[in-house]
């Protein structure tokens, strides 16, 4: 039962770390539009990109593509609607649930399936 304590004021203190750090709010705010319009972050990216096709690490691209499509989906309009006054709207939760587990098999695939 100690082991459980700890560990649960272990992960207390991480999350109040995280929140006085403001980055959970920072990444919500953030302005797509103006990020994807900025060449500080434009050109690295798109250099990124560039190095992971001449590169040919297509799985580490995919993981790329991957995350910036799920950072896309987290802003429309359904993933708002998950919630409405305070109660979870089952019926939308399933589908992310189902397109989340797929995606998840999709990379274990990446990573462990090919050789």
């Amino acid at each position: 039962m100690a082991d459980a304590a700890a560990a649960g004021s272990f992960f207390t203190k991480i999350v109040t770390w995280l929140q006085s750090t403001n980055v959970p709010t920072q990444i919500k705010d953030v302005d797509v539009t103006g990020l994807f319009t900025n060449p500080w972050f434009l050109v690295p990216f798109v250099a990124l990109v560039g190095y992971m096709i001449w590169k040919q690490s297509f799985t580490e691209l995919i993981i790329l593509v991957i995350f910036v499509a799920a950072w896309w989906l987290s802003g429309t309009e359904y993933m708002k609607t998950l919630v409405v006054h305070g109660e979870l709207q089952i019926n939308k939760v399933l589908p992310v649930l189902a397109g989340a587990a797929a995606v998840l098999g999709f990379v274990i695939y990446l990573f462990f399936g090919r050789s």
